[in-house]
């Protein structure tokens, strides 16, 4: 890891989040009732600023056993981690922030261990390659556990970015390059020009992270009198990283897949979340009942029936 690249990641992730977003992430650390090591804020709210939204969060604990839930819950958590759950203080008295979260729970070394470029899941280190916040932190020792695992994921994007991009490009070109195959690699819903959309008015940022990952991933490349940046990799190896990355997007699409399963089983408050969903994307409104809440693969049913019968699914 080079002291510039750290510096780097270090300045992002400590930059001032909103005050209510910050109260928010405090909040959900104190549900693991002192084993949570950080909470990081990331997410199309901190792009855009717009908190009217779901803001998404990532809870580091020591031990998965430190978030409260059931032992079902934290095992599954333990083989197949992260765990998904949604907050909603919109409707709360006066004086709360009232904002939305969908947060995932996951341990420090779980965390530290999905950013290994070896790994077959590509999920996480795509992700926290882009910006994000540290939003808590217990400690600096803490913070700085994090904020490793972080550069990790930046290297290990860079080097997929340097083998599977074109021979040269301007660094914005190498990290959109990556994203589409990312994306593709994933169960996703979102448009197909979405990478684009993750490094609007941040292209800087990226073209400056490129080199500083290479750097300390190993990766050799020659700057040219353009901005152009030409890593220098050989056609074996660029054959030998396709042959390996079509095995991760064989096998990362069956994996998220397992994930969206293990989440209608696990997800903490599921049903507030699909109804949030449904009155974001139709206007309609739904109140659940509490034994919906309690049992939400019970209640799917039901729901889904009463949104068809009012012309809301189709």
């Amino acid at each position: 890891m080079t002291v510039e690249l750290r510096a780097l990641i270090d300045a992002e992730l400590k930059r001032e989040a909103p005050p209510a977003v910050a109260a928010l992430a405090r909040r959900l650390a104190a549900r693991a009732r002192g084993g949570a090591a950080a909470v990081l804020y990331y997410g199309s709210s901190l792009r855009t600023g717009d908190l009217d939204g779901v803001l998404d969060f990532y809870i580091l604990v020591d031990r998965v056993s430190d978030w409260p839930a059931s032992r079902f819950a934290a095992a599954a958590n333990r083989v197949l981690p992260p765990n998904v759950g949604y907050l909603d203080q919109s409707a709360q008295a006066a004086g709360q922030n009232g904002l939305r979260a969908k947060y995932a729970v996951m341990s420090v070394a779980q965390f530290r261990r999905a950013m290994s470029v070896e790994r077959i899941d590509t999920t996480l280190w795509a992700r926290f390659s882009q910006p994000c916040q540290c939003v808590h932190a217990r400690d600096a020792r803490s913070f700085e556990a994090m904020r490793d695992a972080v550069c990790d994921a930046v290297v290990a994007a860079s080097q997929w970015a340097a083998r599977l991009g074109p021979a040269s490009a301007d660094g914005a070109t190498f990290w959109r390059r990556l994203y589409q195959r990312t994306y593709a690699a994933e169960v996703r819903v979102e448009r197909a020009g979405r990478a684009n959309d993750l490094l609007a008015g941040e292209e800087t940022r990226y073209c400056r992270l490129l080199p500083l990952a290479w750097q300390a991933g190993g990766i050799a490349f020659v700057p040219q009198p353009d901005g152009r940046l030409e890593p220098k990799l050989s056609a074996s190896e660029r054959a030998h990283a396709e042959a390996a990355w079509q095995r991760r997007q064989r096998l990362g699409r069956p994996l998220n897949l397992a994930r969206l399963l293990k989440a209608a089983l696990t997800f903490d408050n599921a049903t507030d979340y699909v109804a949030w969903k449904v009155e974001r994307h139709s206007g309609y409104r739904i109140e659940p009942t509490e034994f919906q809440r309690r049992h939400p693969l019970l209640a799917a049913p039901a729901i889904y029936w009463r949104l068809r019968r009012r012309g809301v699914l189709r």
